[in-house]
């Protein structure tokens, strides 16, 4: 096994291990208050991606069509790879965008995307910064992503029941302008980033700062989102109704309720209404 083999060897198994922290101590919490206690439901927490929107098609493919037009060649095969190494090492070595060390959103990513193309054979220093910069852009923009198909219905369905809605996501601080741009910007009353918050989920210190904004009780409080132990496991923690998004429906946990538990955003409006007829 060769040295950089070795290495990446090294972060995944660190990146693992502060993984499977996180889900025992999570799970602990869980098992300890298996239910939150009931009370009237004001607000609804999101989580953004994957749960109302995804990025269109894969980052290779992206990363391809920034570099044909650049004029080079490149497959979207070996660019995902590159991407996948490049970004779990600075995952480990940076997370939440390296706040702590004194970066942020952008300089993070477009580290990340010059890494990325340094290992496909790119080493034009302004090459790499033009590319890195252009994509950072890029992906603010909503021909990247797409909004799932029951987003917005449940969204407005949501609005419909009187509850105000807000975001706890981890992303960094394009977030805004991405949902200005999908249509969906308008259905919030905040937005909680990882990046702006200088801590990412399922830390609760996040949360804290959502449940100073919505200024009502965590059980007042329900949160949607598609990880297990960043939405589920971690809103619960914090006393709040998490609610457990699974649109492929195949999680195979036994350990969350049906009634905490999704496969698409058009059940959730019901499974609400419900809540809030038992509590009144």
């Amino acid at each position: 096994m060769c040295s950089r083999d070795i290495w990446f060897t090294n972060v995944n198994c660190h990146m693992f291990a502060e993984c499977m922290c996180k889900l025992i101590f999570l799970h602990k919490v869980h098992s300890r208050y298996p239910r939150a206690m009931r009370g009237p439901l004001r607000w609804v927490l999101w989580d953004v991606k994957d749960t109302l929107l995804r990025v269109r098609s894969s980052v290779g493919e992206q990363y391809c069509d920034e570099a044909r037009r650049m004029g080079l060649s490149l497959t979207p095969t070996e660019v995902e790879s590159a991407f996948r190494q490049a970004y779990r090492h600075y995952s480990s070595q940076f997370p939440n965008y390296g706040i702590a060390r004194g970066l942020d959103g952008k300089s993070w990513w477009k580290a990340v995307v010059k890494a990325t193309f340094s290992q496909c054979r790119v080493q034009d220093p302004a090459l790499l910064n033009t590319m890195a910069l252009n994509l950072y852009q890029n992906f603010s923009n909503a021909e990247n992503w797409e909004v799932f198909p029951d987003s917005k219905s449940a969204l407005e369905s949501c609005s419909s029941l009187g509850l105000q809605l807000g975001v706890v996501s981890n992303f960094d601080n394009r977030l805004e302008a991405i949902l200005g741009a999908c249509g969906l910007l308008s259905h919030f009353n905040f937005l909680v980033t990882s990046e702006a918050a200088g801590v990412e989920k399922p830390h609760a210190a996040i949360f804290e700062q959502a449940l100073r904004k919505c200024a009502v009780p965590p059980t007042s409080i329900a949160h949607v989102g598609d990880h297990y132990v960043n939405d589920y496991l971690a809103s619960r923690s914090a006393g709040i109704h998490g609610i457990l998004l699974d649109r492929s429906n195949n999680s195979g946990r036994h350990d969350v309720p049906k009634e905490h538990w999704l496969s698409s955003l058009d059940e959730l409006p019901a499974r609400l209404k419900q809540h809030m007829d038992e509590c009144s």
